[in-house]
């Protein structure tokens, strides 16, 4: 009968550093699924309360309502924004959001490297304990000086474990690996978006704020 724990046992050159790979994948991808949860979502509905409160010209409630959500990726970037809307240009505080985008998108995909790192050397270390399995039995062979293929036929299959656990493990860091950055491509088209349509009302406000003083100097 086949064991595959037993294979995994006898194979643990590499199907132990495979196992903690698979553990740590798993272990980073349950993570981000959680903390990326729904900021899209959040990102859309603060950007139009944000948005509605400066349209009516309330910087305080748009600043105070952008400072509340600060526990989210947006709240830290739209709240800087507005903090400087009355200071600074709007090429300025388009860098402003730029510099804040990046700090929040390298944070959230930080964890990531590993399911990069597993994707690509996972394969390779299960090949590597496929040859050593294969050395082994055919060495095997060499000392028992007769036999055959049925010989090996039971070390090369405990060694093909290791390549089909590599794969295995690769496959499912490589999937979520892209999800994760497809995912964080939106993210970013959120905030981005956010941001301009922010400094798009706000450059409004300020322009509404100046024509008052002439149209009140009209009608003295």
């Amino acid at each position: 009968n086949l064991n595959i724990l037993t294979m995994i046992h006898q194979g643990w050159l590499a199907t132990y550093p495979l196992v903690v790979m698979s553990i740590l994948s798993l272990t980073v991808i349950a993570e981000r699924l959680w903390a990326l949860r729904n900021i899209v979502g959040q990102t859309a509905q603060l950007t139009r309360g944000v948005h509605q409160d400066l349209t009516r010209g309330d910087l305080g409630a748009a600043l105070e309502r952008a400072e509340a959500d600060r526990g989210v990726p947006a709240g830290r970037v739209f709240s800087e924004v507005v903090r400087h809307g009355g200071t600074m240009t709007s090429d300025e505080l388009a860098d402003i959001g730029a510099e804040r985008r990046f700090e929040e998108l390298e944070q959230m995909k930080r964890p990531l490297w590993l399911l990069g790192t597993v994707a690509s050397s996972a394969p390779f270390i299960g090949l590597f304990g496929t040859v050593i399995g294969i050395i082994k039995a055919f060495h095997s062979m060499a000392i028992m000086g007769s036999g055959g293929f049925a010989v090996v036929a039971g070390g090369i299959s405990e060694a093909l474990v290791a390549t089909a656990l590599g794969l295995g493990v690769a496959i499912i860091a490589l999937i979520f690996y892209n999800y994760f950055q497809v995912r964080l491509d939106r993210i970013e088209s959120a905030l981005t978006i956010g941001t301009a349509r922010l400094i798009e009302a706000l450059e409004a406000a300020a322009s509404a704020a100046a024509k008052k003083p002439r149209v009140a100097d009209g009608l003295r």
